[in-house]
């Protein structure tokens, strides 16, 4: 089922989610599909569970949207159920980073190059997993939405005092992305 994506000042996107309960088989298949079909109209490379208004610790990733930039992520898809990061790169990378929850906003975020990661996949089998450059970019940032973390957060204090006044109109809903979208 596709559903709305909550928009920055939603209050479901500054909460740390809660594990997902893994006996909850049904439960947690259907909301991986309802991520996996709101992403696909959204038309983005990563959607986290509090984006749909879900405090839950799961994530998607879709490399396919970005694979003509980054060949290598062509088919890289994963659904990390309670993930973790166990290890991360003293190395660092810097992209401008976007979000379905920040329609037309962009800032450069540093993030570790490299990290390590233990999860449990859709058929929640444990998986340890390290990733590096742009798969690790986009699981970063769908991980800090389980920490109620937005990649604005990150930005330099001149950007973010840029970019306030479009924060702003989000939260009074100036803003209409091409998707099902909602504020609260």
């Amino acid at each position: 089922m596709i559903r709305p994506i909550y928009l920055y000042g939603a209050e479901v996107l500054r909460q740390t989610a809660a594990p997902a309960d893994l006996k909850d088989k049904e439960g947690i298949a259907a909301l991986v599909q309802d991520l996996k079909d709101t992403l696909v109209v959204a038309d983005g490379c990563g959607l986290a569970a509090p984006q749909i208004g879900v405090s839950t610790r799961i994530v998607i990733v879709d490399g396919d949207v970005v694979s003509d930039n980054y060949e290598y992520l062509k088919g890289f898809r994963r659904t990390l159920i309670n993930p973790e990061i166990i290890s991360e790169s003293d190395e660092k990378t810097t992209y401008s980073e976007g979000c379905l929850s920040i329609p037309g906003i962009y800032c450069d975020v540093v993030r570790p190059k490299k990290i390590t990661v233990r999860y449990y996949n859709e058929d929640l089998q444990e998986m340890t997993e390290e990733f590096d450059n742009f798969s690790s970019r986009m699981i970063q940032h769908e991980l800090s939405h389980l920490d109620g973390d937005l990649f604005t957060d990150h930005a330099a204090p001149i950007r973010k005092k840029m970019i306030s006044s479009k924060l702003q109109n989000i939260v009074k809903g100036k803003v209409h992305p091409h998707y099902n979208s909602r504020l609260k």
